[in-house]
């Protein structure tokens, strides 16, 4: 099985203040991974998607 190809891009919620300092997502079908942008080529974390809009709707409210 061969695993798609993420395209990563600056998470809405990170702060525009300091430009290195930011999250970067990539989503899949059923899945978001998120990722340091000063770390790129490191590892990063993967969560379901119904988790991510979990995490999203507690830290917005």
């Amino acid at each position: 099985m061969s695993t798609p190809e993420l395209h990563w891009f600056k998470s809405s919620f990170s702060s525009s203040s300091e430009p290195g300092d930011c999250v970067e997502v990539a989503r899949t079908p059923a899945m978001i991974h998120v990722r340091d942008s000063k770390t790129p080529g490191t590892s990063h974390v993967t969560v379901a998607s119904a988790t991510w809009e979990s995490f999203l709707a507690y830290v917005t409210e």
